[in-house]
Parts: C-alpha cells; sequence; structure tokens
C-alpha cells in the first residue's frame, strides 16, 4: 500500500502505485494511518480517522461524506447514494455520476469505496479489482460480532 499526504494531511492511499507526491515516511499523519489500517486489518472498528484532505471536486466530496458513513460491515449502492446527494442537492442523481465520483476516491479502505455494490447486491466496479473488494468485504463480514 502507498500512502500519499501533503506533509500534513493524507491525501491517498492506493494499493501499489508509485508516486511522485508522497513525502517521508516518518510523517505523524502516516503514523496516524498505519495505525488506522493495522487496527483495521486486525479485525476491528477503528474509533479514529487520521486527518485526511480531498483534493476532489464538491460533488466527489459529497460522495466521499456519504461513503465514510456507510457502517463497518455493510453496503450501500450507487443508487442509494444517488438518492441521497438528490435529496441533498435537490433535482436529480444518476448512479452512474456516483459511480464515477466513488471511481475516484483517493484514499482507499479509510473511505470505503469498497462498501458499494450493485443495484442487485453484486460486486462491481472496484479500481483495485473485484478480488481486493471481495476481501475487504469479507473482513468485515467475519469480523462483524466486533459491533456493539
Amino acid at each position: 500500500m502507498l500512502l500519499e499526504s501533503d506533509g500534513e494531511y493524507l491525501t491517498g492511499l492506493r494499493f501499489g502505485e508509485e508516486s511522485e507526491h508522497s513525502a517521508s515516511s516518518d510523517l505523524p499523519v502516516f503514523r496516524e494511518a498505519g495505525r488506522w489500517l493495522d487496527v483495521y486489518f486486525s479485525g476491528m472498528i477503528p474509533d479514529f480517522t487520521p486527518p485526511m484532505r480531498l483534493q476532489a471536486t464538491p460533488f466527489q466530496k459529497a460522495v466521499c461524506n456519504i461513503l465514510l458513513s456507510i457502517p463497518y460491515g455493510q453496503t450501500t449502492t450507487y443508487g442509494r447514494i444517488a438518492e441521497e446527494i438528490a435529496r441533498q442537492r435537490g433535482g436529480r442523481m444518476s448512479a452512474q455520476a456516483v459511480g464515477g465520483a466513488v471511481g475516484r476516491n483517493p484514499i482507499a479502505i479509510i473511505i470505503p469505496c469498497h462498501r458499494v455494490v450493485g443495484s442487485d447486491g453484486s460486486l462491481t466496479g472496484y479500481a483495485w479489482g473485484l478480488e481486493r473488494k471481495s476481501a475487504l468485504l469479507e473482513l468485515e463480514r467475519n469480523n462483524s460480532f466486533h459491533l456493539e
């Protein structure tokens, strides 16, 4: 996994990419993100979020805020997110537009885009591969007993 920072905030968390924007690995934000990932991959629900700064459009930020509200071990659909965005902003919103924003999520796992599934519950569209999406959802399902 590759962590990216602007020196103060986490700006990216990706699987296996190289980046010219990552800073020294001894940054406090990297230690916080590493601690969050350790808690998450140990099967627990992190009770904190490392400081993050999204470099995204207002629409993408709105979608990411909804992603952050999806409870551990649960999923939602692109359509439900579109309905929520439409409710917040008024008017209509397409699930396809939401899918595009979800696909641009710069901070994988911490902003849980893996918890978004197709309208029929199928695994669809994960920038880091459906195998990883499936594994992350399985980790959460297997550890959902921590939700008390």
